[in-house]
């Protein structure tokens, strides 16, 4: 099952992330009326994360069979070349400036640089959310399995519900901790270590089930609640809440918005379900990979000695729109033919789904 409204909210997420690395300069974002949400615009990260969980569900769990290997060779598939890509971006980079650091490039080859403290936003930084990723499609078919398997969604849900509740409880309270004695080897583990993350994957996997096996067919349209919705998510980045949202707080918002448009066929279905919007989506992965070494082989410095452009607006958009640029050749020349290659071999070792 795709559900196309829900491939351009990555997009609105990934140049949220975008924005919060290299636009904070920009007058068009940094005002009273709107920074607050671009300056909290991480929080994007774990909407992916929530998001992933939920997709993964609903791609797996009305499958009548699960084949193991085709389901990590799509996985591969799916994030690899393209995340490679970036790190080649970044080797020739490092290799202009001498810069090179041959520790960060092993442990992003191998996606392990997260459980390495200090190491987590060496060499290519955005790549640490996929090294999260891929601990979550290491355990994906253990969490469809429990789903299948032991097909009761009531207890199901309480386990998770409370492994979630007892994960920000933990976050909460080390974060707190943490800003009292600013240790880094202590945010490394709060912000970036998989283990803290899991939450948000599990979470997005009982709402995808939730979604597949209960109310997938009850579509209307849905788009005040949405909008409802995104000003609760904007009113929480507003308040002096003294809460961190970077392990999955937001889900209590998150979930319903997804479902909410997953199911709503009003005008924002509508207006996302367009072919332009859909592609902005499907390269929203190269945005978010592609923007580090974007940024930084196209400096600001580069933009304002060979073309005389210092106002900070101007530099950021233009930069955008260069790695928009490159995000749409690598998808169709890169992401998409070399993943449909690896797709297409011999698929083999197909499991019986238990149920």
């Amino acid at each position: 099952m795709r559900i196309n409204q829900l491939t351009f909210t990555r997009f609105l997420a990934a140049i949220s992330i975008v924005i919060f690395h290299y636009g904070k300069k920009s007058f068009i974002f940094n005002n009273n009326i709107v920074s607050f949400i671009f300056f909290n615009a991480n929080v994007c990260v774990s909407y992916f994360f929530v998001l992933s969980g939920f997709v993964m569900m609903i791609a797996y769990g009305n499958k009548s069979v699960f084949s193991v290997k085709d389901y990590f060779r799509n996985r591969f598939a799916r994030i690899y070349p393209l995340y490679f890509f970036a790190i080649l971006l970044v080797l020739f980079l490092q290799i202009r400036t001498k810069n090179l650091d041959l520790l960060g490039l092993f442990l992003n080859v191998l996606m392990i640089q997260t459980w390495i403290p200090g190491q987590a936003l060496m060499f290519n930084p955005p790549g640490w959310s996929l090294s999260v990723e891929f601990l979550f499609y290491a355990i994906f078919p253990l969490v469809l399995n429990m789903f299948v398997k032991n097909d009761n969604f009531k207890k199901n849900t309480i386990v998770i519900i409370l492994f979630w509740i007892l994960s920000q409880v933990l976050f909460q309270t080390l974060f707190a901790f943490y800003e009292e004695n600013e240790s880094s080897s202590m945010r490394d583990l709060l912000m970036y270590n998989p283990l803290m993350h899991i939450n948000e994957f599990l979470i997005g996997n009982l709402a995808g089930y939730f979604f597949i096996k209960k109310i997938q067919d009850k579509r209307s349209n849905y788009d005040f609640p949405v909008l409802v919705i995104i000003g609760l998510v904007f009113l929480a980045l507003k308040l002096p809440l003294n809460l961190n949202f970077h392990n999955g707080l937001l889900a209590v918002l998150f979930i319903p918005l997804i479902i909410l448009i997953s199911l709503n066929n009003g005008f924002i279905t509508t207006l996302f379900q367009k072919k332009a919007f859909v592609f902005l989506g499907e390269i929203s992965f190269g945005i978010y990979i592609l923007q580090f070494p974007v940024y930084s082989l196209i400096s600001a410095f580069s933009i304002n000695k060979y073309l005389h452009l210092n106002d900070p607006t101007i530099v950021f958009f233009l930069r955008l729109v260069i790695l928009i640029i490159l995000s749409s050749f690598t998808y169709i020349y890169i992401e998409k033919p070399l993943g449909n290659k690896i797709r297409a071999r011999k698929r083999t070792l197909i499991i019986e789904n238990p149920a």
